[in-house]
Formats: C-alpha cells, sequence, structure tokens
C-alpha cells in the first residue's frame, strides 16, 4: 500500500527544491537487510527527480533518522510521467541525471556515456553509437543494460536499443602533441635558465634512477634513518660559514637525493621528508647562545609549509644570501608540531638545495599574436583579482601588441596600467610600441527602444488585440506555446475574447506547472499550435498587438510564425513601457504592481485569459492617460514617450565594452564615467544609450559578453529586426570561450542552452551576423584572473560576498594566442584565425597610444600671485627685522621667492595665505602640518608659525637681531626659544627668541623644483567654512573632494580566507592561508573621501580632462562630489589642498575664549610648562601611581602611556628636545629598538639621536658631506629604503659614527621637523593653560578632546573613577569604547586629584556640549552631552527650549523636548538635573494644604 512520503517520515527535515518534490512522491516499499545496517526506500513519482536530490534525500535519512548508527540508505525512484515524454524528450531533460549518476557508479561507464552518440530513429528505437575500443566493446552491455534501466523500469517506457561502433577520429590536439611538447621543454629551459647544456638527457635518466634506488633503500630502513637522524644533529654542516658539500647547488647541509612529495599531503607529523617549494617570506630571530633562528614558510602552490632553522650567528649572512623571497628550494627535514604555535611545520633540516622554477610558465609562442580586449582588474568591483601591472607585464612579456583594461563600471585601474610605462619601476619601456587599450565595461540603458515596436502611425482609438501567453520555457527556439488569452479592444472597449490551451506535444517542466497550475494533462488532447497560429491571426487581423513585456511574448508568436511560413509582420506596444511613462513613480512594473497602482483586479495571475484581461483593462486607462498628455497615436506615443532619469535607473542593465581612441575619447569616456555615478546610479553606474550617442566622438563600443544585450536577445530569439537594431549599434562584436558560459548550461532560467552544442551555435550567429552587417567579430577571454590556479582567489572573494555559485569558478583566464585558436577552432581554422587574431588586432590598431592622465600641470591662475606673494612676504620681513633686512634672512627669501616664482608655485603660497587669513579673521589659529614650516617664504605670508631660521634674538623695538654671536651659535640645529633670555644691546627691551634652523631644501629640494604640500589643520569646527571659502576664492564647480578607493584589506581578506576553508571542511595551515590572502588584498570595495583634501581645477578647463568624478561610495543622496581617480594620481596635474579639521586649534579658540588669554604670546620657555614633561610637581602632585611621574597626561603629543614612557627615558628640559620626542613618536623603528637602545643603554645625547628627517641632512653636512649628497641620504632614509648605494662607506670616511649608519638603516619612516615644530607649539601652549589655567583646560578638553565622557559616573568622585579604571584594566581585552573611556578616566582622575569638583548638572545653566568652568568654586558645570547617548541635536534643542521659561513639571519638559528619550529623561534625573521637578503638571486638591 502506498503511503505519502511525509507520512511515513514525518520528522525529515527538507529545504525546497526538494521538500516541493517529495509533496507528489508515494513511498511503495521499505526494506532492510537482516544486519540491518542497509535500508531501501521505495519511492514513485509522478514528476521525474533529478539524481541530485535523491542523493541528498539518501543522505538526509541517514544523518536525520540513523544518527550515529551505521545505516547505508538507497531510495529506489520510479517515475509515472505523462504520455507527452518520449525516450527522446526524456533523455534531453534527465541527462545530465544520468551522467551524475554513472559518474558515482564507475568512470569507465560515465566517460563511455559521454563520448556516445545517441539518435532515435523512431518513438521507441535508440541508436547508440560508440567510439572503437576494447573498453568500450567491453562495457557496451552494462551502458545498455542500464540505459534500459532508467527507461524501462524506472520510467515505464518501452525501448529498443541498436547498438553500433565506429572508429574514433585522432584530434587535433594528439596531432600537435609533439609540437606543444617540444615547445613547453623550450619555454621550461628558458624560463629557468638553466647553463648546464651539457647535460643529457641520458644524464637525467641515470640520476632519475639512482634516486629510486636512494628511496628504496631509503624505505627499506626508514626505523633506522629516522633513529640516526634524532642522534646526529645538522647543526655542524658549516664550518666557519662555509659549506661542506661539493655540491655547489646545496646552500645549507649534505647533498640528498629523493622523490619530493606533494605540501598537501603532509598533513601530520610523518617523520623525513623531501618537499619542493618557492620561499615566500624570511625571517631571522636572535636568540640566546649567538645563534638565530631563521623562519621562511615555502609553498608548491599545493600547499604551504613553514620551515625553521637553527643557526649560529655567522652563518645567517650566507644562507640569506641564498634563501630570499622568491627562491626555489629542494629541502630535507622532518615534520613536527611546533610546541609554541601547535602548527605542522618542517625542522631538523638535513639539507636545502637551489632549484630551478618548477611552475609551469605559460607563453605565447604563436609567430601572430592575438590581442585581450576584455581584462578586469582588482578596481572591477570586488569581481577581478589581477593588479592592471601583472596584466600588462605578461601580455607585453608575451609579445603582445596592447592589452585592455575593462574593469565593470569604473576606471580607476587606469593609473595603475600608466604606471607601467614610468621610467621607475615600470614593467614596459616608455619608448615601446605596446599600449595599454584603455576602457570600460559599461552597465548599459537601451534608453532608445520605443514603446511601440514596428510604429506605423495607428490611432490610439483603433484596434488593438491585448493578449497573452504561457510557455514551456523562456526560449521561442527551445520551448513551446501551452495557452493563449487574447482580448480585441475597438475605441477603447472590448469587443472580442479569445482563449485556448495549446498541445506543446513535450511534458511541461515542473517549474511552469508550479508557476501557470497548467499541467500535461489538461493539454494533452488541446490543439497544436499549428492549427491554433493561423487562428489566432484571424483574430488578430487589422490589429495592433498589445502585451506586457511584449518582446517575450512577441518572440514565440514571430518564431511560430516563421516555421509556419505565415506573415510575422506586427506592430506592437509594451505595457511595460507605457507604465514606465505614464507611471513613473513606480519601483517595479510587473503585472499584479501596474493592474493595483491603475486599479484593476488581477484574479489568476500566470493564466493567459486572465493577464490578457487584466492587461486590456490597464490598457484602455493607459489610453485615457495618453488622450489626456494630447498623445493619439502610436508614433507620437513612441516620440513623446522619452524614458526620464527615475526610469532609466529602474531599466535592465546590459553589459558593453567602450573604448577610447584618442584623447577626445578618453575625455568622453570620462564624462561617461561621470554622468554614470552622479546622475544614473543606481546600485551599478548606468551608462543610457542615449548619453553614450551624445558623447560618441572617438569611442568605440563592443557587445562583450553573455550579459551584452545581443547575446541576450538571442538567447530569446528576439525578432530579426530587433537583432539588426542592436548589431547595428555597436562598433564590433565579442563571442568568449564556451567554459565562460557553461554555466547556462545547468541553469534553470535558461531554455536554450542545454549543451556544448547550444553555446557552439550562440557563437557560430555572432560570426555569422558580423558578416552580415560587416561588423568586425573578436574572440576575447573575459579576463578576471591571469592564471587558471588564480581562480581560488576570486572564488573566495565571492563566496565571502555570499554567492552561491562561487565554487563553479569560469575558466575566466588570460590565454595565449594556441590556447584561443584551439578554443575556437569550431568555426574553421581560417575564421578561427580571424577572431582570435586579425581582428583583435585591427581593433588595437583602431585605438591611439594614450596616457589616461593628462601629463601637464594645471595649477589654478590668481592675477598677480607671482607680485603679491613677494609684497607680503617682504612686507611682514620688514615689520618684524626692520627696514633693512639681516643679509641671512634677505638671501634665503629671495632664495625661496626666486624658487617659488619661477617653477610656477607662487600661487599654492597664495591660495594657503588667503585660507589661514580668513580663518585667523575668524578666530581661529591654523596650524600647518608636513614641511611647509621649512619655508621662511611660508612663514612671512602668514601660513604657518614656524620660523625655519637658525636660532636667533630679534629686538621688537628697535628690529636689532642677532644670528651670529657665539652664544647664538651654540644653539645651531637646535631651537630659538632654548636660548637664555637677553635684553637688546642696544634699546636694552627684552628680546624675541625665534628660529627652529629648518633647511628650505627639506620642502622644495634642492633645486628648488620638488612639489610643494602646503597642509594645513584647521580648527574641527571651523573645516566646513574653510572648505567653502575655497568656493569663494575659486568660483562654483571649480573645487572637488579628493576622492580614496577602500580595497580589501589582509585582515578582511584573512577572514574570508580561513571562513571558506573552514565552511569547507578543510583545514589550511596559517601559512598557506597567508599565501592565498595576498592574493585577495587591494581589491576594490568602495570609495571615500579625503578628510582633507581639496582639488582645485582651472578656471575653463572641464574636470573630465584629468579625471571622472563622483558621490563618495556612491551614495546618490550625497551633495559631495569627490574624484573618481585616487587623488596621488593627480597630484602631478592639479592643486590638492589638504585642509585637515584637527582638534588643536579648536581647543586653543576655547581656551582663548575662556580666558583672554592670547595663545600666540604664551613664552615658549615657560619653566612651570616644562617642568610638567618631567614631573607632575608644578600640578599639586608626585609621582602618582596612576598617572606616572610626569604631569603631560591630557597634552597632545605626549597623552599616550608610549610618549609619556619615552619622556621618563628623556627627562627632556628644553623644547629642542621635545621636538626630538615627537620626531620618535610619529617616525616608524625610530625609536623602539633604534634610538631608545641608543639613548638609555648606550649613553648617546637625546640630541644627538636621528628624531627627524632634517636631523640627517644636516649632520651629514656637518660632518663635512656635500648637501646634495646629503639631501639624497635623508631622502633615501626618510622613505625607508636603507641607505643608498655607496654612502655607508662615503659616511665612515667623513668621520659619521657606526651607530649612526646603524640607526638610519633601521629607520622606516622619518617626520619632517617643521611638523614636529607646528605640533609641539600647539601642544606647548595647552600645557600652559594646564599649568596656569587649569579649569579652563579641563573644560576645553572634556568637551572637545574627551571621546566618551560619562557623567553617570565620572561626576561621582574620584573613589567611583578608580574603581571604573580598575574594572576595564581587569579585562583581558577591553573594546575600544572602554579604551576611550579608559584615557578619559586618567584626565577626570587627575582632575579631581589637583582638588577640583563636578557641579550637578543644571537645567537652565548646563550648555548644550560644552564644560563650563566656575573658578571661585574650582568646578565644572557638565553639559547635556555627557549623558550617555544624547546626542548634540537634542542638547541643542534643550537649550532652545529653556530659553526665557521654566518648566513646570518632567511632563512638560519632555512635551517640549521630543528628542530627548525616557531613558535619557532618567540619565538627567540622575546627574541633578531635574531635581525639584514634579513628574506631572496636574494639581491636586491637597496641593497647599500641608
Amino acid at each position: 500500500m502506498e503511503k505519502d512520503f511525509f507520512d511515513v517520515f514525518p520528522n525529515l527535515k527538507i529545504k525546497d527544491p526538494l521538500q516541493e518534490l517529495l509533496d507528489m512522491v508515494a513511498v511503495t516499499r521499505v526494506s532492510c537487510n537482516p544486519d540491518k545496517t542497509r535500508l531501501w526506500v521505495y519511492i514513485s513519482s509522478e514528476r521525474w527527480i533529478h539524481k541530485k536530490y535523491i542523493i541528498e534525500l539518501q543522505q538526509q535519512i541517514e544523518r536525520q533518522c540513523f544518527p550515529g548508527i551505521q545505516m547505508q540508505v538507497t531510495v529506489i525512484e520510479k517515475f509515472r510521467l505523462s504520455r507527452q515524454y518520449t525516450p527522446d524528450n526524456f533523455l534531453e531533460v534527465y541527462r545530465s541525471s544520468m551522467e551524475l549518476e554513472l559518474r558515482n557508479y564507475n568512470m569507465l561507464e560515465y566517460n563511455l556515456f559521454k563520448r556516445s552518440r545517441i539518435t532515435f530513429s523512431g518513438t521507441e528505437e535508440m541508436d547508440l553509437v560508440l567510439p572503437d575500443s576494447v573498453i568500450a566493446r567491453e562495457k557496451s552491455e552494462i551502458l545498455v543494460e542500464y540505459l534500459h534501466k532508467v527507461f524501462c523500469e524506472r520510467c515505464g517506457m518501452n525501448l529498443k536499443i541498436e547498438l553500433q561502433f565506429e572508429e574514433a577520429q585522432e584530434s587535433k590536439y594528439r596531432k600537435n602533441a609533439v609540437l606543444q611538447i617540444e615547445q613547453e621543454v623550450e619555454n621550461v629551459l628558458k624560463h629557468a635558465k638553466l647553463d648546464k647544456e651539457e647535460e643529457t638527457p641520458k644524464q637525467e635518466e641515470a640520476s632519475s634512477g639512482s634516486d629510486k634506488k636512494e628511496n628504496k633503500k631509503a624505505s627499506g630502513k626508514g626505523k633506522q634513518e629516522k633513529k640516526s637522524f634524532d642522534k646526529k644533529g645538522h647543526g655542524n654542516d658549516f664550518r666557519g660559514g662555509f659549506r661542506r658539500d661539493s655540491n655547489p647547488d646545496v646552500i645549507y647541509g649534505r647533498d640528498f637525493e629523493g622523490e619530493t612529495i606533494p605540501l598537501e599531503s603532509i598533513t601530520g607529523e610523518m617523520g623525513e621528508v623531501i618537499i619542493r617549494g618557492q620561499v615566500l617570506d624570511v625571517e631571522a630571530r636572535e636568540i640566546r647562545n649567538e645563534k638565530t633562528i631563521l623562519i621562511f614558510p615555502v609553498t608548491d602552490f599545493t600547499d604551504s609549509i613553514v620551515i625553521k632553522m637553527f643557526l649560529r650567528n655567522e652563518q645567517v649572512p650566507e644562507v640569506k644570501e641564498e634563501i630570499k623571497k622568491g627562491a626555489f628550494l629542494k629541502l630535507k627535514g622532518v615534520t613536527t608540531i611546533d610546541r609554541f604555535d601547535s602548527e605542522l611545520t618542517i625542522g631538523s633540516v638535513a639539507g636545502i638545495k637551489k632549484i630551478a622554477d618548477f611552475t609551469s610558465t605559460r607563453m605565447d609562442t604563436s609567430p601572430q599574436k592575438r590581442v585581450e580586449l576584455h581584462c578586469h582588474t582588482k578596481m572591477s568591483d570586488m569581481d577581478g583579482v589581477t593588479e592592471a601591472k601583472a596584466l600588462v607585464k605578461r601580455a607585453y612579456e608575451w609579445g603582445h601588441k596592447a592589452i585592455a583594461i575593462t574593469d565593470h563600471g569604473v576606471v580607476q585601474a587606469f593609473p595603475e596600467a600608466n604606471h607601467c610605462f614610468d621610467a621607475w619601476g615600470g614593467c614596459v619601456p616608455k619608448d615601446s610600441d605596446f599600449k595599454v587599450l584603455y576602457g570600460m565595461e559599461a552597465y548599459l540603458v537601451d534608453d532608445l527602444k520605443g514603446i511601440v515596436t514596428n510604429s506605423k502611425g495607428q490611432s490610439m482609438d483603433g484596434s488593438f488585440v491585448v493578449f497573452d501567453i504561457e510557455t514551456t520555457g523562456f526560449s521561442p527556439l527551445t520551448c513551446k506555446i501551452i495557452e493563449i488569452g487574447a482580448v480585441r479592444v475597438e475605441k477603447g472597449a472590448v469587443t472580442d475574447r479569445f482563449s485556448t490551451f495549446v498541445n506543446p506535444k513535450v511534458p511541461i517542466p515542473y517549474r511552469i506547472e508550479q508557476l501557470t497550475s497548467i499541467n500535461d494533462a489538461m493539454v494533452m488532447d488541446a490543439p497544436d499550435i499549428e492549427t491554433v497560429l493561423p487562428k489566432f491571426l484571424e483574430f488578430c487581423e487589422g490589429a495592433v498587438m498589445v502585451a506586457h513585456n511584449a518582446d517575450f511574448d512577441m518572440s514565440f508568436i514571430i518564431e511560430n510564425c516563421k516555421r509556419q511560413g505565415l506573415d510575422d509582420d506586427f506592430t506592437y506596444i509594451d505595457t511595460v513601457g507605457m507604465a514606465r511613462f505614464l507611471l513613473p513613480a513606480l519601483n517595479r512594473f510587473k503585472l499584479d504592481t501596474v493592474a493595483k497602482a491603475v486599479g484593476v483586479s488581477l484574479a489568476h495571475h500566470h493564466r493567459a485569459v486572465d493577464d490578457a484581461a487584466c492587461t486590456a483593462d490597464i490598457f484602455v486607462k493607459f489610453v485615457e492617460m495618453l488622450r489626456e498628455r494630447d498623445i493619439f497615436d502610436v508614433d507620437a506615443l513612441n516620440s513623446q514617450g522619452n524614458v526620464s532619469v527615475d526610469t532609466i535607473k529602474k531599466l535592465p542593465t546590459y553589459h558593453a565594452v567602450i573604448f577610447a581612441r584618442n584623447e577626445t575619447g578618453r575625455i568622453n569616456l570620462y564624462k561617461l564615467v561621470s554622468q554614470s555615478h552622479l546622475k544614473y546610479y543606481r546600485r551599478r553606474p548606468r551608462v543610457p544609450k542615449s548619453v553614450f550617442l551624445e558623447y560618441r566622438d572617438g569611442l568605440i563600443i563592443g557587445s562583450a559578453c553573455e550579459a551584452g544585450e545581443l547575446y541576450q536577445a538571442l538567447l530569446r530569439n528576439a525578432p530579426d529586426q530587433e537583432i539588426a537594431r542592436l548589431v547595428d549599434f555597436y562598433d564590433y562584436l565579442e563571442i568568449q570561450p564556451l567554459g565562460n558560459n557553461a554555466f547556462m548550461i545547468a541553469s534553470d532560467k535558461n531554455d536554450t542552452v542545454n549543451s556544448e552544442a547550444d553555446l557552439i551555435e550562440l557563437n557560430k550567429k555572432i560570426v555569422k551576423l558580423g558578416e552580415q552587417f560587416k561588423k568586425p567579430v573578436v574572440a576575447t577571454c573575459d579576463v578576471h584572473f591571469m592564471d587558471p590556479q588564480d581562480e581560488i582567489y576570486r572564488r573566495i572573494i565571492m563566496a565571502g560576498n555570499g554567492f552561491s555559485d562561487a565554487d563553479n569558478q569560469a575558466p575566466l583566464y588570460l590565454r595565449t594566442t594556441e590556447e584561443m585558436l584551439e578554443e575556437f577552432s569550431y568555426l574553421g581554422s581560417e575564421k578561427a584565425e580571424e577572431v582570435v587574431i586579425t581582428n583583435t588586432n585591427k581593433i588595437a590598431d583602431m585605438i591611439e597610444k594614450i596616457s589616461p592622465i593628462h601629463p601637464d600641470k594645471f595649477p589654478p591662475v590668481i592675477p598677480n600671485s607671482d607680485q603679491d606673494l613677494r609684497d607680503i612676504c617682504f612686507k611682514k620681513a620688514h615689520e618684524i627685522y626692520g627696514e633693512k633686512l639681516p643679509g641671512i634672512v634677505e638671501e634665503r627669501l629671495e632664495k625661496e621667492l626666486n624658487s617659488i616664482i619661477s617653477n610656477g608655485y607662487a600661487v599654492m603660497y597664495i591660495i594657503a595665505q588667503k585660507l589661514v587669513w580668513k580663518s585667523n579673521d575668524d578666530g581661529y589659529l591654523v596650524g600647518s602640518r608636513g614641511s611647509v614650516g621649512s619655508s621662511l617664504a611660508a612663514t612671512m605670508s602668514g601660513i604657518t608659525e614656524v620660523n625655519p631660521l637658525p636660532p636667533h634674538y630679534i629686538c621688537p623695538n628697535c628690529k636689532y637681531s642677532d644670528f651670529d654671536s657665539p652664544e647664538v651659535k651654540k644653539f645651531g640645529g637646535m631651537a630659538g626659544c632654548d636660548m637664555p633670555d637677553k635684553n637688546c644691546p642696544h634699546c636694552g627691551t627684552k628680546m624675541i627668541k625665534e628660529g627652529f634652523d629648518i633647511p628650505f631644501e627639506t620642502f622644495l629640494g634642492f633645486k628648488g623644483d620638488k612639489e610643494p604640500d602646503i597642509d594645513l589643520n584647521f580648527s574641527g569646527e571651523y573645516q566646513a567654512n574653510a572648505h567653502k571659502y575655497t568656493e569663494v576664492i575659486f568660483g562654483k564647480g571649480q573645487t572637488f573632494k579628493a576622492g580614496t578607493i577602500g580595497t580589501l584589506a589582509e585582515k578582511t581578506a584573512f577572514g574570508y580566507v580561513k571562513n571558506y576553508f573552514e565552511e569547507h571542511g578543510q583545514h589550511k595551515r596559517y601559512c598557506e592561508i597567508n599565501r592565498i590572502v595576498q592574493g585577495c588584498t587591494g581589491i576594490r570595495r568602495t570609495t571615500g573621501q579625503h578628510p582633507g583634501g581639496i582639488i582645485v581645477l582651472p578656471k575653463g578647463e572641464e574636470i573630465e580632462k584629468f579625471t571622472p568624478v563622483q558621490h563618495p561610495a556612491n551614495d546618490e543622496n550625497s551633495d559631495i562630489i569627490t574624484t573618481h581617480f585616487e587623488y596621488h594620481s593627480m597630484e602631478s596635474n592639479l592643486l590638492k589642498l589638504d585642509m585637515l579639521g584637527h582638534d588643536d586649534p579648536t581647543m586653543i579658540r576655547m581656551l582663548q575664549d575662556l580666558t583672554g588669554v592670547d595663545p600666540q604670546k604664551i613664552p615658549l620657555d615657560d619653566r612651570d610648562t616644562m617642568s610638567i614633561f618631567t614631573s607632575s610637581e608644578v600640578l599639586g602632585f608626585v609621582d602618582d601611581p596612576i598617572l606616572g611621574p610626569t604631569g603631560a597626561v591630557a597634552i597632545p603629543e605626549f597623552n599616550t602611556k608610549f610618549t609619556r614612557g619615552m619622556l621618563v627615558d628623556t627627562q627632556p628640559h628644553e623644547f629642542d628636545i621635545l621636538l626630538r620626542l615627537s620626531g620618535f613618536s610619529h617616525g616608524t623603528d625610530v625609536w623602539l629598538g633604534n634610538a631608545r637602545d641608543l639613548i638609555v643603554d648606550q649613553g648617546v645625547p637625546v640630541g644627538q639621536a636621528i628624531g627627524c628627517r632634517d636631523d640627517i641632512m644636516l649632520f651629514l653636512i656637518s660632518c663635512g658631506m656635500p648637501e646634495k649628497r646629503a639631501f639624497k641620504i635623508m631622502e633615501s632614509v626618510r622613505k625607508g629604503r636603507g641607505l643608498p648605494d655607496g654612502a655607508e662607506e662615503e659616511m665612515r670616511a667623513a668621520g659619521v659614527p657606526d651607530w649612526y649608519i646603524g640607526s638610519c638603516k633601521k629607520i622606516k619612516y622619518l617626520f619632517p621637523k617643521a611638523h614636529a615644530v607646528a605640533y609641539v607649539m600647539m601642544a606647548f601652549r595647552i600645557a600652559w593653560f594646564k599649568v596656569h589655567r587649569p579649569l579652563a583646560f579641563y573644560a576645553a578638553f572634556f568637551s572637545i578632546r574627551a571621546k566618551a565622557f560619562d557623567a553617570t559616573f565620572m561626576c561621582q568622585g574620584m573613589d567611583v573613577c578608580k574603581a571604573k579604571m580598575r574594572e576595564i584594566e581587569s579585562k583581558e581585552k577591553p573594546s575600544p569604547v572602554e579604551e576611550d573611556i579608559l584615557v578619559t578616566l586618567e584626565v577626570v582622575y587627575e582632575f579631581y586629584l589637583r582638588g577640583f569638583t563636578f557641579e550637578h548638572m543644571d537645567l537652565y545653566r548646563s550648555h548644550a556640549v560644552n564644560f563650563l568652568p566656575d573658578n571661585e568654586k574650582g568646578s565644572l558645570l557638565p553639559p547635556f552631552t555627557s549623558v550617555p547617548g544624547l546626542g548634540e541635536t537634542a542638547a541643542w534643542s534643550i537649550m532652545e527650549q529653556r530659553e526665557g521659561k521654566r518648566f513646570i513639571s518632567i511632563e512638560e519638559f519632555s512635551a517640549a523636548c521630543p528628542k530627548v528619550s525616557k531613558t535619557h529623561i532618567e540619565q538627567l534625573k540622575a546627574a541633578g538635573a531635574l531635581d525639584g521637578m514634579p513628574d506631572t503638571s496636574q494639581i491636586t486638591l491637597f496641593d497647599g494644604l500641608f
């Protein structure tokens, strides 16, 4: 007796689509073997079920019904199929299921079935043709038996099989095998650069034989050898740093022989192994007893493993000379679990030998080369995984004349590709004829297609047939019509109806039955299409056809008309297009959505007769709406139904490749990129065809991949006139390898492609269209990764972004000419050569060699800027130094101005001067950053406060100055403010101490032509005003935010890779994960904006001459426009202003407002202020156990525990030392392991250690080295490049100490002294307020710098604060928020320690965001924002609502301030802000009686 499947297995949890299939399945029988280890489940279904679902069902029954029990479940299926199924059409749909079943059974039968040719000579007669071979004859009976089992037993069909054998044709590949092997050997030898030409194959064979003998010998006494190894180490293989072995390839230990094993096979400790690999990285760690551990991961590209070796220190240089990143090695050692990180490693290394590169390097050996016209890079929206430079390098090495860069919708890889031609570090000679073809794969929108197709001026009051069809699928070529429903409309009224089922003579697929509720039984007795179509056309005679998504319905009608030889000249209207025109507010235009919008009911969606009636009612309403717009015929509908911007954002997109042919095309391409991002962006940047035509000049457009509109039109069998319209739009057509589109074979979304033969046919159609319309057809790879093995990177990226098909990577790698000719051999050798070689070169020849970055400098123009700068500088210089300038001032100013003006940089100074003066006029100081403080012209023009002249005295009264006295000269290279106070010898006035001795060359170089970089720190609250002021200076539309590109960081990539392998149940060693991570990093994720960078466009120039533009992160709601290119790529072309927001100027402004003290008059030699950098005594406490010995808490530059530790180590008493500490802290590898060791351990004075980049140049010049050489050494060291060639010897010859040279070698980055001076000046001023105006200082700090002030516990006294600090410090890993709280708590603790207190928050006195000091009480009044979660908007609203009133209750307060939540009100209560205020305004009878 049959039972429903889920009656037998009621608790089985199955996901769709298997769940849906099992709902129609009955269980006919269940049986078990006597041992109860096997279970057979017999099922019956009216629908066939793919074997993959049967296998899944077996696994789910085993897991869910028999957990922990050894039970093998076998499901035996039988299908009761409708009479529509024949062996022929059943094989067509079930073949992939049969292949899976055979592959799981036996690969021989599977391969035999795959190579078989099956045809049907009758309904029940199969002709099975197999290639004639011994295996085929032996296995043929098994295959025939299997076919009988499937068709007869499983499906109940009758089938007779005629078996034949035919001689297999020798493939073209076999014929060319010998030639290919010879070419590969030649390439390998060439790549390996083997010099031992005397080694013959016989010698190699002999060597191989000896290897085998060695292996056999070793395997025979493995235990004994292992024991011997354990007893005898290999640490003595070196004697005095020299090898003991005579083989020159041995670089460590002794020579050895034996076969290597793949690293992926090393899954646990397995004793001694021989491996080969490429070194990924090398790290040397010095340990005790004058030994070093050398750690280096290697990979053989199946996996990776870490090698650990212990060496004597004298051995290290020689070994590291050979074991370096990229080296190929063969190695013998012992696998072991590392006791420190529990990772499997190889240690106890017995020997290491150099070997040749064993990777298979593909080379293009064809005498005539192709050109790749379709490549994606890492800039291609988390899609491509290859760097542009790598693609260019490969194409150039292969001898190709060009390569294309065509990322999805963007051109952000252009600058990198352009750098391939750089004189420094480029991979292509600048004078080479090699070209990069700059383009993009655009998201094209067809906004040109009219609402009416084949319009002939018909009246909207005429005859229309509104119809709908249901089909067995989506392709008119392979699918059939199963129902037609139609309504005839005359003059706006329904006059007749047509409805019929159609017998498709094939089974209706299950998904169609689910969608339409039409099954085989309903159509079995219906007339066929040959009978129905003539009747339907008779019904439609004289009428315009109307359908919803008319292209689909009409493609089936037109295709069937062609088959029957009927007229297919139709005019038809698409109601989807009408809806987009008439109902632009809709986001979707499906039939049910449109029906709802116009008030039409839709009862049975996806039934032709009901959908047609609904569409007719919609159409009638649309005609009425057209009359209201004075549209009375179909021609007017087409002309006035222009697609709006909003509609374009909703239309489907198609891929198209667009190239810039020349400079005009480059600019037009950039305009397309700009518009697609700024105006038409919706989920992706869209390029409407109408906009493309507007900028057509200088561009070439190709039809792209399967996502292009031509390929899609062929898939849906669009009418010939539609195909012609599409082909005519393109300059060339594109075809791609079959593997690129093989995903369509298995896809349920596609009915046209069921085999490779179908893909071949589609490519052949495109080739034929090219011939017909005289358009070149090109074969491209659609490159997304360089080599086949690189697909792992794209697979992991796609998996990390949620793509379910990530593991089914198409072969989207860069192919050689031979590989492409082989791929397209089905076109015939002549045509294959045309599409692969001739036409790709033809397109490349049409494109000029251009630079994507404009080569010239385009600074903005400000009239008279040269003279204005000179006037401003000299005016200020005379104000400071008097009418007759000191020689050193005049000479330096002249030298700088001549350099600045002659190189065209004066305008940059004038711009910066205007911005700084404007900020100063508005009451905000501006701090300079970078090296601009090295320029006296910058100081005199008011851009920076830093005076770069040598230390000197100036009399503010009589202008006397002293640069040259011996006591002044003693401070050379140091800070002038550290000099002793001195009165003017002429007038007795106390003199000003100035100068920080910073050479101008640091800023503009010795030739004065180094690009200046003027960076300014504006107050954070003033930054937006400064940015707006740039528009006042240059004009609206002339300034853009500097764009940035956010790429996949190493940490994120690590997560992607680790998660991928964990989800796939694969364990990978960390070194292998790290190897794969390197291939995933740098992939573009998003875009953004530089926090303070402004790009200035000269008037009269278009921004697209230099870069496209877009919104940051493609935010459609943003009004900010950024450069599309990352701003560094334009620094040599357009002016970039760095206008960052910074807390220090904001804090200085607040301190000035609170105290009235002018911060610029604060002396930089104040002793009390200087003392807090060594002691807290002046603050009223000493050596606090929490805060430490200094008083530098909350002082910028010196606030962190790291920098406070530096203060303790160096005990600074001079401003100059503070500058060096700033350099130490901002540099990389400058303090730890470098300057600290020299100062603390070796006693080197702080003033002599390298702190800033300028120190190096000045010191080397003082040692007698040439100025330009000193400058070059400084530049090399400060960029982390070490010492230039020969510099070490020159420095020693000049008497430079060894410790100084060693320090230079360690440095990775050095801070400019001018930057340090600007920062420390601000910090010192703020520190002055901490000492002399403490309440104002804490008010400003808590208001501006405290990131996490929380009044709920910070205002509750010292004990509460200390308890909170202990709580956070006790945590193993505090959160970032908790770390911010801890920093603020330190300052709060110090605040209490100095005897100050917080008042209760006051509803009427507290400020919205600022702490208010009360000097008499020694207290601060907290603002409303100190309540956690209460934002600035709510805080300001409280201040606004309280103005001029008193709230009588909390209820009234809450109603007046709706942005203040109930939680906030409770917190305000706790903070004392609402003390004495009743909850409600209600008055009771008893109020006032007691």
